[in-house]
C-alpha cells in the first residue's frame, strides 16, 4: 500500500512483534529449561532437536522459543494454528516438509500453536509424519495436556512446562524494547519514571507480550515536552487501569487459585484464604463460584466441628446476592477467613464418603422389622413395628442397647468424630451411649 505522495507505505507491526528475539541469547525465562548446562540447552548447543509440547500460560515465550530452536537447529520452519486450521492444512504442511527435505535434506520443525484444540482425529493425524521423521513437532498449550491432548500424541513428544516470566525479567524486556533503536522505542526519547516502570512490570503479569503491548500504549500516550516524550503518572494510571491479571476461567489457572483458596482455608490459613480469595476476585472469577466452594468445604473439612460454618457460609452467598458484589464479596470474603479459623474435621465427610461405598457393594438388607412402619393391620400382623422401643419413652430419651441397622451390619461404624470443636462434645456423647448400650440388658440382636 502507498501513502498520499506514491511512497510505499510500511506496515504497522506491534511493539511485541518487533521486539521478538532472533537468538537464544535475548530470550528471557525459562531458566529452567535454558540455563547453561540444562537438557534442553544442551540439546540445541548441539544442534539436535526433538518432538516437544510447550505448556504455558500466554505471552511466555512458546512461540518464539519454537522459532529460535529452527533457527539453532538450522531446521526450516513452519506453522500452523488449530484455531484456523484442519486435516487438510496439516497433510498441505507434511507435503511442503518432505520437499524441503528432498529439495535441501533439512528437517521440519511443524509448530502449531493452540494445539489442544485440535480434536482427536486431527491429533491422531501428526503421528504417523513424527514417527517417520518427516516433521519435528512442536505444540503449544495453555491447557494441562494430561487433560487436553491424546496418549499418543504425548508419549511421542517430551512435554516442558514454561513459567511466567519473574518481575525482573520483564523489566529486562522492557528496557530492552526502551533502549533498542531499530525495533523498539530507541528513538523515541520515552521519559518514564523508574516507579512506573515497576508498575507495569508488575501488572503485565508474567506476560511479556502484554508487558510490552503496555509500554507501546503508554508510548503512544506520551506527552511531547520540550525534553522528550513523557510518560507522567496519569498516562500510566490510564493504560493501567482496564489490565486484569492472568486468570484464565476454566483453564489451569483457574483450578489451580481454587485449589490453592480450599488448601488454605482447610490449612486454617485465614491470610492465604484472603489472599487467593482476592486473587480469584480480581482475575474476573463469579463470587457466587466462591460462595459455592466455601458451602462444600463447610461440610467437606470442617463438619460437625462447627456447623456454624456452612450457615456463615450459606449466609454470605445469600448476602452477595441481596445487597451485591461492592458489600457482597466482602462477606464472601469474611466467611473465607471463617472457615478458614474453624476447627476441622473430615469425619463425616470420611464417614459419607465409605458409607455410599459399602452401600454400593452389599446387597439391599431388609429393613429390620422393628423399624418398619405399621399403618395397617396386615402390617401389624405381619410384625411391622413390633417390639419397636420410643426413645421417649426411655430414661433420658435413649433406648439402650437398640439397634437401628439390619443384622448384618449390626456392630458397623462409620462416623467417628474427631477430638475438636464440638465434635469432640458429640464423640463424648456417643461413647456415654456407647457405654450405656453395653451395660443394657435389652440389646438387639444378642
Amino acid at each position: 500500500m502507498d501513502d498520499l505522495f506514491g511512497s510505499p507505505k510500511k506496515a504497522y507491526e506491534p511493539l511485541a512483534a518487533r521486539m521478538r528475539p532472533t537468538r537464544l541469547s535475548e530470550y528471557y525465562g525459562q531458566s529452567h529449561l535454558l540455563a547453561p548446562g540444562k537438557p534442553l540447552r544442551t540439546a540445541l548447543e548441539q544442534g539436535a532437536a526433538h518432538s516437544m509440547l510447550f505448556w504455558g500460560p500466554p505471552g511466555v515465550g512458546k512461540t518464539t522459543l519454537a522459532r529460535l530452536i529452527a533457527h539453532q537447529v538450522d531446521a526450516h520452519f513452519m506453522t500452523i494454528s488449530a484455531v484456523l486450521s484442519g486435516v487438510k492444512d496439516i497433510r498441505a504442511a507434511v507435503e511442503q516438509a518432505k520437499q524441503v527435505q528432498a529439495q535441501s535434506g533439512r528437517k521440519t520443525i511443524l509448530f502449531v500453536d493452540e494445539v489442544h484444540r485440535f480434536n482427536k482425529a486431527q491429533q491422531d493425524a501428526f503421528l504417523p509424519y513424527i514417527e517417520d521423521g518427516t516433521i519435528i513437532f512442536v505444540g503449544a498449550t495453555t491447557e494441562n495436556p494430561s487433560f487436553e491432548l491424546n496418549n499418543a500424541l504425548l508419549s511421542r513428544a517430551r512435554v516442558y512446562l514454561l513459567r511466567g516470566l519473574e518481575q525482573l525479567e520483564i523489566r529486562d524486556v522492557i528496557q530492552r524494547a526502551l533502549d533498542d533503536e531499530e525495533h523498539g522505542l530507541g528513538n523515541r526519547k520515552l521519559i518514564i519514571a523508574e516507579t512506573l516502570l515497576e508498575k507495569l512490570a508488575i501488572a503485565a503479569d508474567g506476560d511479556a507480550r502484554r508487558a510490552l503491548n503496555l509500554l507501546e500504549i503508554a508510548s503512544d500516550l506520551a506527552e511531547s515536552t520540550e525534553q522528550g516524550e513523557v510518560v507522567d503518572d496519569a498516562v500510566m494510571e490510564e493504560v493501567l487501569r482496564s489490565t486484569g491479571r492472568r486468570y484464565d476461567k476454566q483453564g489451569d489457572l483457574f483450578y489451580d487459585m481454587i485449589s490453592a483458596f480450599h488448601k488454605s482455608v482447610r490449612g486454617s490459613s485465614p491470610d492465604g484464604a484472603l489472599y487467593w480469595c482476592c486473587r480469584m476476585l480480581d482475575g474476573g472469577c463469579d463470587p457466587l463460584y466462591i460462595a459455592r466452594r466455601l458451602v462444600a468445604i463447610a461440610s467437606e473439612d470442617i463438619g460437625n466441628a462447627d456447623p456454624r460454618a456452612m450457615q456463615v457460609a450459606l449466609s454470605a452467598w445469600d448476602a452477595f446476592e441481596r445487597v451485591g458484589p461492592a458489600e457482597g464479596e466482602r462477606a464472601i470474603a469474611q466467611a473465607a477467613v471463617y472457615c478458614a479459623c474453624a476447627p476441622k474435621s473430615n469425619a463425616l465427610y470420611s464417614a459419607y464418603n465409605q458409607c455410599r461405598a459399602d452401600v454400593a457393594a452389599a446387597p439391599g438388607y431388609e429393613v429390620p422389622e422393628h423399624l418398619r412402619n405399621a399403618p395397617t393391620s396386615l402390617m401389624k400382623d405381619l410384625g411391622y413395628g413390633e417390639e419397636y422401643r420410643y426413645a421417649h419413652n426411655e430414661p433420658g430419651a435413649y433406648a439402650a442397647g437398640e439397634n437401628y441397622l439390619p443384622p448384618e451390619l449390626a456392630d458397623q461404624r462409620w462416623y467417628e468424630p474427631e477430638d475438636r470443636g464440638l465434635e469432640k462434645k458429640i464423640r463424648d456423647k456417643l461413647d456415654y451411649l456407647r457405654t450405656l448400650d453395653a451395660q443394657s440388658p435389652q440389646q438387639r440382636y444378642k
